[in-house]
């Protein structure tokens, strides 16, 4: 790396600095998720009214990510980082106080407009700080911050909510915003290609049609599944703006000389493809982390905190993992790594597929631990193979387009599990409820068995009979519930061994060579 990058702190404690302020953000991704029953009945709100506290965030959070880097370049990354963490704190304390579901909605949507550029910015200034052969122990910084956050989201937002006020889990970021804030501010130095550039003219349009498009996409991703999709004509109508809006700004920003978002970055192919492995990252994670939750607390009665202690041990895992991945990727070939974190992720979504309505806490925690194991693999290898020709001048710009892919992959993976959840409960419980016939002898005798139970307990016939056709239904339907997510599961897995083949015929980066990744400058 160029001489003008190093700095005059030790890079892990700058990096740890910048992680703090993004891991909080990161965090506030998935905290609320848990809280929304809290939320609703202490603001007199509907629950299905208290998902915009998710889908205010959601949306200012995609819509200033991709413009993360150039607001970088207008203000000055160190700059613009201190502004983000300010904004993010003042606004989560407003959260907090907020006496009224519109007013905590409004302070959410501005508390991911502020917050959206810390993903990216923590990400380009640990790039920055790190020699190019250690960027892989670099980027397994970030990894931490970008997986270990969204499995502990439900963790503190569930415990938070049970035996505290739903308010803490924003009124918690105001110390740490404080902190981090004058932390970056003594120890963050830019380089000069990350310092305030001069901007001849604002491009409107552009910012206009990114702003339009990925906030309409992330609307349609978030309610889809509660509007009933296509069959709603909110969702018809987000549909058409997203697309239509997002054409259009990639042919406008493609000939633009200074784009709002440099999208040629795409066209280089150690770029572009690891971004998409980047989205992929993102489904995994959060389809992961919203099915299990659901699943425990739908079919086998565990309250919030015990559903988010299901994911927490994973976290631990990933601690010790994040580092051996960023070590191997200097000695094996990123493509490599990137599928073989594939197929161990696809083996962990299978393995949970195997689940049935036996299934204890122990072995949700294994399963757990399953899904989670390669995702360091292909985290730090992608990221690292994504920033290998990626010059310092575009550090802020590429972060940008990483994070993107990889919130867009989340907010597309939690849409598609649901999806799949809801409607193959539909078809699971038609296919099972066929077999409840008297013809069937296994239903004749669940019938007679329960039938007898209940008359045992001093019921006439006639009616321990009706009760015992009601146990069984019941039944049904919770095996239905538990091949959905079985389904749901599957499905992820199959889309992971279909990427692992595919990673295989990325670009090398050429691991053994000094410099690690072979960074251009």
């Amino acid at each position: 790396m160029s001489d003008h990058a190093a700095k005059p702190t030790n890079p892990i404690l700058v990096s740890s600095v910048v992680s703090i302020a993004a891991f909080m953000e990161v965090l506030d991704t998935t905290v609320a998720s848990v809280a929304l029953a809290h939320i609703a009945g202490s603001l007199g709100a509907s629950t299905d009214e208290s998902t915009w506290v998710l889908t205010s965030y959601l949306v200012a959070n995609g819509i200033v990510l991709p413009l993360s880097g150039w607001l970088s370049d207008l203000m000055g990354r160190k700059n613009f980082f201190i502004l983000c963490i300010v904004g993010f704190t003042l606004t989560s304390f407003l959260c907090g106080i907020s006496t009224s579901l519109p007013m905590l909605i409004v302070f959410r949507l501005l508390q991911g407009l502020t917050g959206g550029g810390l993903q990216p910015s923590q990400q380009a200034i640990i790039k920055d700080s790190f020699p190019a052969e250690k960027l892989g122990m670099a980027l397994a910084l970030t990894g931490l911050t970008t997986l270990l956050a969204p499995i502990l989201g439900p963790v503190l937002g569930g415990y938070i909510s049970d035996n505290y006020s739903w308010r803490w889990i924003f009124l918690m970021n105001v110390p740490i915003g404080i902190v981090a804030a004058i932390l970056v501010n003594t120890l963050v130095v830019d380089p000069p290609t990350a310092q305030k550039k001069k901007v001849d003219s604002v491009d409107y349009i552009g910012l206009s049609l990114i702003a339009l498009g990925i906030g309409a996409l992330q609307l349609v991703l978030d309610k889809g599944q509660q509007e009933d999709w296509f069959n709603s004509s909110f969702i018809i109508l987000c549909t058409i703006i997203a697309v239509l809006a997002l054409i259009v700004a990639i042919i406008w920003l493609w000939r633009q000389k200074n784009p709002v978002v440099d999208l040629k970055l795409l066209s280089i192919p150690s770029f572009g493809l690891p971004c998409l492995m980047l989205f992929f990252v993102g489904v995994a994670l959060y389809a992961s982390s919203t099915l299990l939750p659901m699943l425990v607390q739908a079919n086998f009665g565990y309250d919030a905190t015990t559903s988010g202690f299901v994911l927490s041990p994973s976290g631990i895992a990933l601690i010790f993992i994040m580092p051996i991945a960023g070590k191997l990727v200097n000695i094996v070939q990123a493509r490599h790594l990137i599928s073989f974190g594939m197929l161990a992720t696809a083996f962990g979504m299978w393995a949970t597929g195997l689940i049935t309505p036996q299934t204890d806490y122990n072995t949700f925690l294994l399963m757990r631990i399953l899904q989670m194991v390669g995702l360091p693999f292909l985290f730090v290898s992608a990221s690292t193979l994504a920033f290998s020709k990626i010059s310092p001048e575009n550090s802020s710009n590429a972060s940008a387009i990483i994070s993107l892919s990889r919130n867009l992959g989340g907010s597309f993976g939690i849409a598609m599990v649901t999806n799949i959840t809801v409607r193959n409960q539909q078809v699971n419980q038609t296919y099972l409820a066929q077999h409840l016939t008297y013809a069937d002898p296994g239903y004749n005798t669940a019938l007679s068995s329960y039938t007898n139970a209940i008359m045992g307990l001093g019921v006439p016939h006639d009616q321990a009979a009706t009760a015992a056709m009601g146990k069984i239904y019941q039944e049904l339907l919770h095996q239905a519930s538990i091949l959905a997510y079985r389904d749901a599961y599957n499905f992820v897995a199959f889309t992971l061994v279909v990427l692992a083949v595919v990673a295989l015929f990325m670009s090398d980066n050429d691991p053994h060579k000094k410099g690690g990744s072979g960074m251009a400058h």
